[in-house]
């Protein structure tokens, strides 16, 4: 990315646009409210999903206008994506708003856009993206999944693994290929509704109860095409590196309230008559926290502007970002527990509600390491 290009503070409008969006998830989105939505069948609540797009409109923040959107960037998509790992909201936010809408956005033409993305926007359709399968590869190269052309549609047989939000949705987007073909040949995109025949939809056992994944049986379902067939490599590519991007904003948000809520228990805890925070082996574990919590958020806002100035490096920044805050995150988060004594390794404790989804999000999406070399691809090494 040109160095005129980047950009080194945020706007006034968009600093802003931060703390309400904290304000309002604070209020929304407390600890007892998380621990009761976990319990539900679906872990949300279409209540709370419709106050917020009532409020901020967020499911279509970064939709253009012309699409039923409120037409901002990646930039305040990042900013939203941060503040909801903060908070750890409970919805379908990153399946819909994030998955499905990148992947429409990027592969559907005008007409499919013009149908598929106003009901999305206004948080009335709400749609996940179906491309990882049991095997557990996240490389669309991969997928197995085919679909064989039946008169003017398509029919799906196979099965996606690992769908965010994927037994709860009204729209699935697919990737799957033509008979016959393999890697990007053939690779295309399509729509399935949620309750089309032939489709079972399984809730998949997870540690994380926020963020809820399935397990999606095709069995001749009739799809529709997305875009055009063969053509779904690009789209999802750019897809992934969008979602790979909000998910490390996602993670420097949990991995900051957990952050600071270690730092605040080691001032509150008293030990030998002195604050905790006082001890010169707790400062140094504090400074070592900031400052992994803070070059991680120098990645994940870099790879955010990239995205948002169609940067030629916008792949390797999304990819070199989620890796860092998968570790930073991570680290962050076991040093939390530690800090909080014996009463941190409880269930009790509300740390592990952040635990427990660093310990998720470090590999969905693929892990460090897959990201790692997914960047050097990217960058031609």
């Amino acid at each position: 990315m040109s160095g005129d290009a980047i950009r080194f503070r945020f706007s006034a409008e968009q600093a802003e646009f931060r703390e309400m969006l904290r304000r309002y998830f604070g209020q929304v989105s407390p600890t007892s409210r998380v621990r009761q939505l976990m319990e539900t069948d679906s872990g949300w609540d279409r209540a709370d999903w419709d106050a917020m797009n009532a409020q901020f409109g967020l499911s279509g923040l970064h939709v253009p206008e012309a699409y039923g959107g409120q037409g901002f960037g990646c930039i305040e998509l990042g900013i939203v994506a941060e503040e909801m790992g903060r908070a750890l909201v409970c919805g379908p936010y990153f399946a819909s708003s994030v998955l499905a809408t990148g992947a429409i956005l990027a592969g559907a033409s005008d007409a499919q856009k013009r149908v598929l993305l106003p009901p999305m926007a206004a948080g009335t359709s709400i749609a996940t993206l179906a491309w990882t399968e049991p095997g557990g590869s996240w490389d669309p190269t991969d997928i197995a999944m085919t679909a064989t052309p039946a008169g003017g549609t398509y029919r799906l047989d196979g099965t996606k693994s690992f769908v965010p939000d994927g037994k709860t949705v009204d729209l699935i987007v697919v990737a799957a290929r033509l008979p016959g073909t393999t890697g990007a040949q053939g690779l295309s995109l399509f729509t399935v509704p949620g309750d089309a025949a032939g489709l079972q939809r399984r809730a998949l056992t997870v540690m994380d109860p926020t963020r809820r994944l399935a397990r999606l049986d095709f069995r001749k379902v009739e799809a529709t095409l997305l875009g055009d067939v063969g053509s779904a490599l690009a789209p999802l590519s750019d897809t992934l590196a969008l979602a790979a991007m909000a998910l490390a904003n996602e993670m420097v948000g949990g991995a900051e309230r957990l952050r600071e809520q270690a730092l605040d228990y080691a001032r509150m805890r008293m030990q030998f008559g002195r604050p905790l925070a006082a001890f010169q082996s707790m400062k140094h574990k504090q400074a070592d926290m900031l400052l992994e919590v803070e070059l991680a958020r120098s990645a994940a806002w870099y790879a955010a502007e990239a995205a948002a100035c169609g940067a030629p490096d916008r792949v390797a920044a999304a990819s070199l970002a989620k890796a860092a805050a998968s570790e930073a995150y991570l680290q962050t988060a076991l040093h939390a527990i530690q800090i909080h004594g014996g009463i941190g390794f409880t269930w009790d404790n509300d740390t592990h509600l952040w635990f427990k989804r660093a310990k998720s999000s470090e590999v969905f999406l693929g892990d460090a390491a897959w990201h790692r070399e997914r960047m050097l691809r990217a960058m031609g090494h």
